[in-house]
């Protein structure tokens, strides 16, 4: 089979497996971590192009790491453990982390309709599915979307300490995932809303990897490898595939 030229609506039962992303693809968490992040970075002069220059897609550390020196701020890296604040990389990461889940816990969040009716087709068609973000806070957005039962496999940012795996844009969150669904990756579709995802499948050699762009992040998306990119999922599906 050959996946490269599919372009909308795509033949999503042509896959042996499809591995998403979690904040803006399956849900629109974006917004609670920008929130987060924009309170954690606020005496710094932190902007959106911060976000998706530094922080999306990177795992939490990394992408304090990455903002502050952008901002020629450095500090010792320290320990995960470290209590929030702001005298260790890892403390500034925490703190963030209490900003987003009082956020989330006091708004609640609502999966993209678009987004579920693809995994409703993958479903009924027998296909797995598995989440792989580099939240750690990824089976709590499930959770409050009440998406828990949907997806058994979640490979986040805990698994990612608690396997040895390196982060995006490295391809090994994804080949774990597929490893976990036990299909190989050529076989194995990626969906992706950032550049550091979508490098991460082309590193891995998926069968296909697909960028979502919910914001004028189309070309970054392409230009970094993706082979379709789509405003919404909904736009890969036929009128009689959507609810």
């Amino acid at each position: 089979i050959s996946f490269g030229g599919m372009t909308p609506p795509l033949d999503w039962r042509a896959f042996g497996a499809v591995l998403f992303d979690l904040d803006g693809v399956i849900t629109p968490t974006a917004a609670v971590h920008e929130r987060a992040w924009a309170a954690l970075f606020a005496a710094w002069d932190y902007t959106d192009d911060d976000y998706l220059q530094y922080i999306d897609g990177r795992p939490r550390y990394e992408g304090v790491a990455a903002f502050l020196a952008s901002r020629g701020v450095e500090l010792p890296w320290g320990d995960p453990s470290d209590p929030p604040g702001d005298r260790t990389v890892c403390a500034l990461g925490n703190r963030k982390n209490d900003v987003f889940n009082e956020v989330l816990d006091r708004d609640g969040i609502e999966a993209y309709p678009g987004s579920m009716a693809v995994v409703d087709l993958l479903d009924a068609a027998g296909i797995p599915t598995a989440i792989v973000s580099s939240s750690r806070n990824a089976r709590g957005v499930l959770a409050a979307a009440g998406l828990t039962a949907r997806f058994p496999v979640v490979v986040d940012g805990l698994t990612a300490i608690e396997v040895g795996l390196r982060g995006k844009p490295e391809p090994h969150m994804f080949e774990y995932a597929a490893q976990q669904v036990a299909t190989p990756t050529e076989r194995a579709a990626v969906v992706e809303d950032a550049v550091a995802g979508v490098r991460a499948g082309v590193a891995g050699s998926f069968a296909f990897v697909l960028g979502v762009d919910r914001g004028g992040n189309a070309d970054a998306l392409a230009a970094a490898g993706a082979d379709l990119v789509v405003a919404d999922l909904a736009d890969t599906l036929t009128t009689e595939d959507l609810p």
